[in-house]
């Protein structure tokens, strides 16, 4: 479940190593250790990251790989990007975005607003995740964070809340995570809980099997 950018670990080990900054691989790509990098709306580039700073793709604009190792991740309105990854920040996409592969994260909320998209898997280990009328469709996978598929989402390759003390993390938190399907949203594939969680349905929503937990159905807009 956790596999993070590649560019996350390289600019990781650099800095504890004292490196120079990576070195660009195309004229395009945008590479830093300290401060934020910005693509100004309309604008297209290739790999950006930095490590302690924050990434921010305008509105419209176009890039290959955003990611960062302490900061947020910020995708704008009908901005696009191929992968999108943090270790410590919350990662956000604009309206009518779109991710063509993977987002993910360690430690920070992930955002989606009204019409962006995930093509590929939505994960982080803590922090909330919320889909506003969005759509991933490689599933959705946590460890300690709630969950919310709001109104009119749709999610493709279903939900999983993984063990806390799995992989690399020992949180020891227990908290159950709490996962909400909002109205009229859609979840296709397996609701697999592999720890205790809160689980609310609406009832105008559609979804796969549930595995590991309990539904408590709810009307209106939240339960």
């Amino acid at each position: 479940m956790r596999r993070f950018p590649t560019i996350l670990i390289l600019a990781a080990l650099a800095l504890s190593l004292g490196l120079p900054p990576l070195a660009a691989a195309q004229d395009h790509d945008i590479d830093k250790v300290n401060g934020s990098v910005q693509v100004a709306a309309g604008q297209q580039a290739g790999d950006v990251s930095t490590v302690n700073g924050a990434v921010h793709v305008g509105d419209g604009a176009s890039v290959h790989e955003a990611s960062t190792v302490n900061g947020e991740v910020e995708l704008g309105d009908k901005a696009q990007a191929t992968e999108l990854g943090t270790v410590n920040g919350a990662i956000s996409l604009g309206s009518a975005s779109r991710v063509s592969g993977k987002v993910n994260a360690v430690n920070g909320s992930i955002h989606l607003a009204r019409g962006a998209e995930i093509g590929g898997r939505l994960e982080n280990v803590n922090g909330a995740i919320v889909l506003d009328g969005a759509h991933v469709a490689g599933g959705i996978g946590t460890v300690a964070g709630d969950i919310t598929v709001g109104a009119d989402s749709r999610v493709e390759g279903g939900i999983l809340v993984d063990k806390p003390n799995n992989g690399w993390f020992h949180w020891g938190s227990e908290r159950k995570p709490v996962i909400v399907i909002g109205p009229h949203a859609v979840v296709q594939g397996t609701l697999e809980f592999r720890r205790e969680v809160v689980l609310k349905v609406s009832d105008s929503a559609q979804i796969g099997s549930v595995k590991g937990a309990t539904v408590e159905k709810f009307s209106g807009a939240m339960p």
